[in-house]
C-alpha cells in the first residue's frame, strides 16, 4: 500500500512540476495569444487550408443568397426559405473560421480578387429552380469530401480547429440532405401535377 501512495504521490508530484512548467511557458511569447509551444500544426499551412475554407464558405452564401432571389415558380416559396436559412448558416460558418484565423494569428482572406481559386466549390447560377438545388448540393458534398480531408489533415496537430471543421461538417451534410429531400420532393410533385394533368 505504501509503495502505490508513494507512487501515485510521485506521479502527482511530477504532474504539478509540469504545471510549473506549463505557467511558465505561458508568460513566454504571450503576444502569441493562442498558439503556445504545444501547438503542433504547421500553422502556414493550416491557416493556408482555413482560408480556402473560408472562400468556400463564402461562395456558398453568396450562391444561396442569388437561389433565394432568384427562386421562381410553384415550388419557390419553402425552397427560397431554405435558400436563405442556409445562406445564413454558411455565414456563421465562415465567422467560426474567420474567428480561428485570427486566434492562430493569421489573416482572414476576404478578398473578392481570387475568392473562386481560393474557393474549394464553384459559383454556379442554376437557370431553373431544379437546377438551383442541384448546385447547391453539388456544392455541399464538395465541401463534405474537402473538410473530411481538412479534419484527417489536422488530426491530433490542432484539435480546436479540428473540432471546429468537424462541426462545420455536420452542418454541411445536414445541407446537402435538405437539398437531396427538396429535389425528391419537387420531382414527386411534378409527378403527382403530370397525372392530375393527364
Amino acid at each position: 500500500m505504501k509503495d502505490e501512495k508513494s507512487a501515485k504521490g510521485k506521479d502527482r508530484n511530477s504532474f504539478l512540476t509540469d504545471i510549473s512548467e506549463i505557467r511558465r511557458r505561458a508568460r513566454q511569447h504571450i503576444e502569441d495569444g493562442a498558439v503556445t509551444d504545444s501547438y503542433k500544426g504547421d500553422r502556414k499551412t493550416v491557416l493556408r487550408v482555413l482560408n480556402e475554407a473560408l472562400a468556400t464558405e463564402i461562395v456558398c452564401v453568396l450562391r444561396y443568397k442569388r437561389h433565394h432571389y432568384m427562386a421562381k415558380g410553384i415550388h419557390s416559396q419553402a425552397v427560397a426559405e431554405e435558400f436563405l436559412e442556409h445562406a445564413a448558416e454558411e455565414q456563421a460558418h465562415a465567422d467560426m473560421i474567420a474567428e480561428r484565423i485570427t486566434q492562430l494569428a493569421g489573416e482572414p482572406n476576404f478578398n473578392p480578387d481570387g475568392l473562386l481559386t481560393r474557393s474549394h466549390s464553384e459559383y454556379v447560377e442554376g437557370e431553373s429552380l431544379v437546377d438551383m438545388i442541384k448546385e447547391d448540393l453539388v456544392a455541399e458534398r464538395i465541401a463534405i469530401e474537402s473538410y473530411s480531408e481538412i479534419i484527417r489533415y489536422l488530426a491530433d496537430n490542432d484539435p480546436t480547429s479540428r473540432r471546429m471543421m468537424e462541426e462545420i461538417l455536420a452542418k454541411e451534410e445536414e445541407h446537402a440532405e435538405d437539398m437531396k429531400t427538396l429535389l425528391e420532393t419537387i420531382a414527386r410533385e411534378e409527378k403527382l401535377e403530370e397525372r392530375k394533368a393527364s
